[in-house]
């Protein structure tokens, strides 16, 4: 499970590597220890710098030194790594000052202002699940506090989320199923959430709009590690206790009083979010229920002997005394010497330094000189290896050498996975503590010596540093080998030490006996999976990552030593030996159980004993919390009983999460379920990207840029930012001053309250799948205007449609639609299909970006200005046509946004009147919009239109030119096209509806040459405004002298580029393109401000 997180590492490690899976790795930085977040287990010491080598990714390096040679051969590569390592270090250097630069840079730029908008809430007493009171006027204008109280009760209460409403009308369709994530029972709502939330919702809501039934199961997991750490910690505060004063049981029972009394709060903030989850469904990883799956899913596999007892290398937190998972670990990168706070030390220890000491070899003069970032482990040091091709070692093969403290022999072996071109070609190994040394060890029968314990202490293997925390005799251990004369140096040296994210102590690889799953046949069918197509990873690119763990996975080890979480169902079971009455050590036998007595009559069974001879006694460790969620898609429908719901909705139909856990969790399902029940646990897998601030950055306490999805929706003042900053976990000054000051860049205002919709939308209008998403507070306010300017069409329409207006279906109008009605329903037709299309494909900006091109530029700023004369208009038939596109236009817009703004589009679909005989209770469950709804798609009508709206935008062009009231101006639109002639005859009410421009006239011949300005309309026509009676010559003709004046630059500032020397071999073909359309875009750009010139001097 470590070998992805290695190759992923390998680039930012500035290395590369050599051979396959026992291969070699030639860094330039160094590791401090295996099985990082970031590694596969990288051995202790990848090391860089004078005498620096490594077996294949990472030992302790080492140089062999003789009387002839010593000052010339080790000189000369020191002096030469020596030179790697400043180079590095300057490189190093250079980029953390790029980077701050960057911070401040960004922290400079001023954020745009906003305006505190009015907060109207919605006050009427309504009982929780009660529906809100619709009969009372909207407010003036769109408020997210009014908009978002009240609904969500009522649609948990009236039973939308569930299956059962769509079973009872569609029971024959296939049912949609995907289950949320489950987050951590400790956990709070953050923008990971939020657009996990936002994704998930929009399918769901659109595939219940479809008619399907759908199910979308919550849970919440129990977070082993997070959750006993917390509690601990809480228990310490209030009564001074530790969990080994209370005992497991009542430990146990505390933290179980504790999530009745907060765990339910992420429950609490995903309803906010408007998540149209089933929660009569949901699941806690620890309900006894989903506990009985987790043991049988252990029990199966633990009698077919997919699980297993070993003892292997693992992740061990000293401070929690507990493996732990490789999403545990995260690193710390070390530029050079650095002292680091590490628990249960009363003073920071020291990293970053790479220490030099030699091994005499016995018998001889020679000296084999170690380099290793963690001299403590010396102690543990069973062999040196080098290559057995290389002609400098080849007379040492067979031979030791002398451990200076225990006295031991250690022999000199050879291994072709030693690099001999690397460094001095020459490796030092550690079996027991590193992951490499391990395997390195298993091939030639090293013994391994265990000098860590469980708490971070020499063990006493150790001689006379028997009993010292570790970092203490790394300490002792240098001032012991000076004294031998056996220390060379010790040296600055860029490094990576892992760190329990927890604890943030640092993990040590332990040998430890634990329970492991053989995943090797599992990784094999979960690779098979994807490559047949059978399981779709979108986007595709995520597949390759996919492919590099499973193709290289380790067995998973699933134990952990806490108190929280699910005890391993194993027992280990002792025979009583009647005749002499004690325990027969020779008869011990593990056996996987749900019960102690299940326990005791399985191993009667299996050892043909009588019960009665039998003792059994449950390991007290507990499983990996990944192991207990890796069931998840299948435990929270009853398995493993056939339950009615496991058959109805298992397997689901998609899963989307973070790329991140990708192999934490994603693949271990599909393994598992493959394992356990013999079928996918889905079919399709959609991966979301990291949300990051609006400037690119990593959300940072430390830099203050982290935004709390609930600021945003209900809006918070600076000062409460401040405030948030400087609670929890404290910053240092140098960091809180950095912080702040970002905050105030950020959001001199504070944040504005936007609304859960408006988050929710903006979220999903980044391409999540393929980059990062930089968040921007401007854009999510944006949203939030679009929700006004929905708001107030919806207004308008109700104020024209009257209290007594009675729609009709959508294709039984009884009077002739105009053609802008026409129009506006083949765009929403075009909308329909285009939104439908990208659903299934899941493109979710393509979605937004075309329910917001029909909302505000189809609908609110041509239809609507088009057709609000035509409401004046004293012909009831072409009122009635009018009303009825209205109508249907915002009921279907409505629709279509309904996935991704649950709260408002409820609010105003409520308050329309509904079609007779299609009363549907809720927009949740109205039908989503598709083409086949509207009047066939008219390209024709709508490429006139396109022509009305070209004339309209050039004549707008115009006037942000010269900066004319329309009202007042004088313009003609002049063509020789016959087609263009009539179009805009046949449109002349509308463009002037429009435009609000009464001196609009349409002519076939161009006015006289003098007196106007004129620009083109593309090739179809020329566009006249007559000087006198609409512009300020003087402050015209200084306007476009200027920009003249910039356009000129910008010419000859390219035409410089062009005439270069070697612009023509050098430049790539693409980008000469690209200027040459530039040049001509500048050329027309500077004749149309020419002839404009011109035209106003001679007016003047």
């Amino acid at each position: 499970m470590f070998s992805l997180y290695f190759s992923q590492r390998i680039s930012s490690l500035n290395c590369r590597y050599v051979g396959g899976r026992n291969g070699i790795w030639r860094a330039r930085r160094c590791r401090h220890s295996a099985g990082s977040a970031e590694g596969d287990g990288t051995g202790e010491d990848n090391a860089t710098g004078a005498a620096a080598n490594h077996d294949r990714h990472g030992s302790d390096s080492t140089t062999v030194e003789t009387a002839d040679r010593k000052k010339n051969n080790t000189s000369n590569k020191s002096d030469r790594m020596q030179s790697k390592l400043e180079k590095l270090r300057r490189q190093q250097k250079r980029q953390e000052l790029l980077r701050v630069s960057k911070v401040m840079k960004v922290q400079s730029q001023p954020a745009r202002s906003w305006k505190p908008k009015e907060i109207i809430t919605y006050d009427i007493p309504t009982m929780p699940g009660d529906k809100k009171d619709t009969s009372v006027p909207l407010p003036k204008s769109y408020s997210p506090a009014y908009v978002e109280s009240a609904w969500y009760a009522w649609w948990e209460n009236m039973g939308f989320f569930k299956p059962e409403k769509a079973d009872a009308k569609n029971a024959d369709k296939k049912p949609y199923v995907t289950c949320l994530p489950p987050p951590n029972v400790t956990g709070m709502l953050h923008l990971g959430h939020t657009l996990m939330v936002a994704i998930e919702d929009s399918v769901v809501r659109w595939n219940r709009m479809q008619g399907r039934p759908t199910v979308w199961v919550p849970g919440c997991d129990h977070a082993g590690i997070a959750t006993q750490i917390m509690v601990e910690k809480s228990l310490w505060q209030s009564q001074q206790k530790t969990r080994h004063d209370l005992g497991r049981e009542k430990f146990t029972q505390e933290i179980w009083k504790w999530k009745e009394e907060k765990g339910d709060e992420i429950y609490r903030q995903l309803k906010r979010l408007g998540a149209s989850l089933d929660w009569d469904r949901a699941k806690f990883t620890m309900d006894e229920s989903y506990a009985r799956a987790v043991r049988e899913a252990f029990i199966r596999l633990h009698d077919k002997g997919t699980i297993y007892r070993s003892t292997q290398l693992v992740n061990w937190s000293c401070s929690l005394k507990s493996v732990i998972s490789d999403i545990e670990v995260e690193t710390k990168t070390l530029n050079g010497r650095s002292f680091i706070p590490v628990p249960e030390y009363a003073e920071p220890v020291e990293f970053g330094t790479l220490t030099l000491f030699a091994y005499p070899v016995h018998n001889s003069d020679e000296k084999i000189t170690v380099a290793t970032t963690r001299l403590e482990t010396m102690l543990g040091d069973t062999a040196l290896a080098v290559h057995p091709d290389d002609d400098r070692y080849r007379h040492l093969i067979g031979q030791s050498v002398d451990h200076p403290f225990t006295q031991k022999p250690l022999p000199i072996i050879a291994d072709h996975s030693v690099d001999k071109d690397f460094g001095t070609g020459a490796v030092k190994i550690t079996p027991a503590h590193d992951f490499n040394d391990y395997e390195m060890g298993q091939r030639h029968n090293l013994p391994s010596i265990i000098v860590i314990d469980d708490t971070g202490h020499m063990t006493s293997a150790c001689a006379q540093f028997q009993g010292l925390k570790r970092f203490d005799a790394r300490k002792a251990v240098s001032e012991a080998l000076a004294e031998k004369g056996l220390l060379v140096e010790t040296k600055d040296h860029p490094m990576d030490i892992p760190l329990c994210r927890r604890s943030k102590d640092i993990v040590e690889p332990m040998l430890k006996t634990q329970w492991f799953v053989d995943t090797k046949q599992m990784a094999e069918d979960a690779v098979i999976a994807v490559e047949s197509g059978d399981l779709k990873i979108i986007p595709e690119s995520h597949k390759k990552t996919w492919y590099n763990w499973l193709n290289n996975i380790r067995d998973w080890c699933i134990s952990r030593q806490l108190w929280w979480g699910h005890q391993v169902p194993v027992y280990q079971i002792t025979t009583t030996n009647e005749e002499t009455n004690h325990l027969d050590k020779v008869a011990v036998r593990w056996v996987a159980a749900h019960s102690h007595d299940e326990a005791i009559s399985k191993a009667a069974k299996k050892f043909d004993l009588p019960a009665a001879m039998i003792k059994a006694e449950q390991d007290p460790d507990v499983l990996d919390t990944w192991f207990s969620s890796s069931l998840f898609p299948f435990a929270v429908f009853g398995w493993p009983d056939q339950t009615s719901d496991l058959q109805r909705y298992y397997p689901t139909t998609m899963l989307e999460t973070g790329h991140d856990i990708l192999f934490f969790w994603v693949a271990r399902m599909v393994m598992m379920a493959k394992e356990l029940l013999g079928t996918l646990p889905f079919t399709e897998v959609y991966l979301h990207s990291m949300v990051r601030d609006a400037h690119g950055r990593k959300m940072s306490k430390s830099l203050g840029n982290v935004i709390d999805p609930l600021n945003v929706i209900h809006g918070c003042s600076l000062e409460d930012l401040h405030k948030k900053l400087m609670t929890g976990v404290k910053l240092d000054e140098p960091e809180l001053t950095i912080a702040l000051k970002g905050q105030e860049s950020d959001y001199p205002s504070g944040i504005p309250e936007c609304g859960t919709d408006a988050l929710r939308f903006a979220l999903c209008q980044y391409k999540a799948q393929v980059e990062d998403l930089n968040l921007s507070i401007e854009t999510v306010l944006e949203c939030r205007h679009f929700c006004n300017k929905i708001w107030n069409a919806t207004k308008f329409t109700l104020s024209k449609l009257g209290a007594d207006y009675i729609p009709l279906p959508i294709n039984e109008s009884t009077v002739a639609l105009g053609p802008m009605d026409r129009w506006i329903l083949s765009r929403l037709s075009s909308a329909a299909d285009v939104c439908n299309t990208a659903f299934e494909e899941y493109q979710f900006p393509t979605i937004t970006s075309a329910i917001r091109e029909f909302w505000l530029n189809a609908f609110c700023d041509v239809y609507l200005e088009s057709v609000k004369g035509v409401l004046n208009s004293s012909d009831p038939e072409v009122v009635r046509a009018a009303q009825h596109t209205l109508y249907h236009c915002v009921h279907s817009g409505l629709c279509l946004l309904s996935p991704f703004m649950p709260y408002l589009t409820e609010e105003l679909y409520q308050r329309l009147p509904k079609v007779k005989g299609q009363d549907c209770p809720s927009v949740c469950l109205a039908e989503y919009p598709r083409k086949e709804h509207y009047p066939a798609r008219d390209t024709q009508l709508e490429r006139e239109v396109d022509l009305v709206l070209e004339t309209l935008h050039t004549m707008r062009s115009l006037q942000a030119d010269y900066q004319f009231k329309m009202a007042d101006a004088k313009v003609q639109v002049v063509s020789d096209d016959v087609t263009v002639q009539r179009t805009l005859e046949s449109y002349s009410n509308t463009l002037t509806a429009l435009s609000r421009c009464p001196g609009l006239a349409l002519e076939s011949t161009a006015p006289p040459p003098s007196g106007w300005l004129s620009t083109p309309m593309n090739s179809r026509g020329t566009m006249y405004l007559r000087i006198k009676d609409s512009v300020n010559v003087k402050s015209a003709i200084k306007k476009m002298s200027t920009r003249r004046k910039n356009l000129r630059v910008s010419l000859d500032s390219l035409m410089q580029t062009l005439e270069g020397a070697d612009y023509t071999e050098k430049t790539p073909l693409r980008v000469q393109e690209a200027n040459d359309r530039k040049i001509d875009r500048l050329r027309f750009d500077l004749q149309q401000v020419e002839n404009s010139l011109n035209q106003l001097e001679t007016a003047s």
